[in-house]
């Protein structure tokens, strides 16, 4: 749902919940959300009971590691680096203490006992869709690497924003704690909430002068940067700096490859990526556009990389693993959890299936089988999100020692 233009006085803030938009808080910054909860599916029946789970009835059916595809033959050690990385926070959980624990003491290196451990303490429950199905969309992301200068001139003219002043978030879930995770952006004129302006309000009016982190060489790369959510940026002396999904302009992501085939200009299977890219460089005059029929804005905060073999932080508030983090609908998954996810490389019918981890969220990532794979840093990483478009299936690992209801 859009975020409608109309003005509403502070006092009845409450009431106008159910017509403004609802933007979630991520890294990723496609932001779609409901007014109020969807009526939820009835349950999946399953001889095995569930455990007392937080999350939609129906959207998990009890499973087992022999079902899981591939399950044998995934070197499941390359996934413990990012499970401990979940665990940091996760632990803090009665019934994720005991496993986060125990993974401490587990050998990394040894491929076997990192198997056991996991069919030791988890059972796999598949993820389910309302309507009974199985499988869903897989797609991918990474971090870019711009070119940058702290100061605007020669090629460097496009400006990477910080979070406006005059920016207001209210986190809905302190009026209806079902919306836990929502929140609802707009600003203040006199006494009144109104929407935040769009991307082209915000790029003709100039209102964020004075905000610039850094300015880059490309707008079109700077418009990417804003979907995959964070990047890094290297400077002009030689220094490379991260920027971060900061905060959202509080309306939902429009595709723009969608636009493109809505308007006839690109096919389904051209609207990659690499062919928007394409399209962009063959229509230069028609750049604006393109771009502001998204109205989503992504501003940004600066971070130094520590550790230029760690993504950026996910929406769980851990650095990302490269090829073993996924971005879900917390809605459905929570965030922290493993996840075996059963797809296929980019363009390609070669299986993908290995143990992932459930560390970041997207507001182009809606439904319970749905799946962003963060495919790590730079170019190579780059071809093979902007490619990713498969079909696959999820199964949530889960503790089996424990009430996991807390989780």
């Amino acid at each position: 749902m859009s975020f409608k233009r109309i003005s509403l006085p502070v006092s009845a803030l409450p009431i106008a919940l159910i017509v403004l938009s609802i933007a979630g808080c991520s890294t990723s910054p496609s932001l779609t959300t409901p007014t109020a909860p969807e009526k939820k599916p009835p349950p999946i029946s399953s001889s095995v009971p569930l455990p007392n789970i937080q999350a939609p009835p129906g959207t998990l059916r009890a499973s087992s590691f022999a079902a899981l595809p591939g399950w044998k033959n995934d070197d499941v050690r390359q996934a413990m680096p990012a499970f401990l990385t979940s665990c940091t926070t996760m632990v803090r959980r009665a019934d994720w203490t005991e496993p986060c624990n125990l993974a401490r003491n587990v050998d990394a290196g040894n491929e076997s006992a990192v198997r056991a451990f996991f069919e030791a303490f988890f059972t796999p429950y598949q993820v389910v869709n309302a309507d009974g199905t199985d499988n869903g969309l897989v797609t991918g992301y990474y971090e870019p690497l711009l070119r940058g200068a702290r100061k605007r001139g020669g090629a460097y003219q496009t400006p990477l924003y910080r979070a406006p002043d005059d920016l207001l978030t209210i986190d809905l879930a302190t009026i209806y704690p079902e919306l836990k995770g929502l929140r609802l952006r707009g600003r203040l004129v006199g006494n009144r909430v109104v929407p935040y302006p769009n991307r082209a309000e915000l790029d003709k009016t100039g209102s964020l002068t004075g905000k610039e982190i850094v300015w880059v060489d490309d707008p079109v790369d700077a418009f990417f940067l804003q979907v995959q959510g964070s990047g890094r940026v290297q400077m002009t002396n030689g220094e490379i700096l991260r920027v971060a999904y900061a905060d959202q302009n509080g309306y939902p992501y429009k595709s723009i490859g969608r636009y493109l085939i809505d308007k006839g200009e690109l096919t389904l299977a051209q609207a990659s990526a690499q062919g928007i890219k394409a399209w962009l460089a063959a229509n230069p005059s028609r750049q604006q556009e393109l771009l502001n029929s998204n109205p989503s804005y992504v501003f940004f905060k600066e971070e130094k990389v520590l550790d230029p073999n760690q993504g950026p932080k996910g929406a769980q508030g851990v650095p990302l693993t490269p090829q073993r983090s996924i971005a879900v609908d917390p809605h459905f998954i929570p965030l922290g959890v493993p996840v075996f996810l059963a797809t296929t490389y980019p363009n390609s019918a070669k299986n993908l299936q290995q143990l992932m981890v459930a560390q970041d969220t997207g507001g182009a990532i809606k439904g319970a089988v749905r799946a962003d794979l963060f495919w790590g840093f730079g170019n190579e990483a780059g071809e093979k999100a902007g490619r990713m478009k498969q079909r696959g299936a999820m199964w949530v690992l889960l503790p089996k020692l424990s009430n996991v209801a807390g989780r």
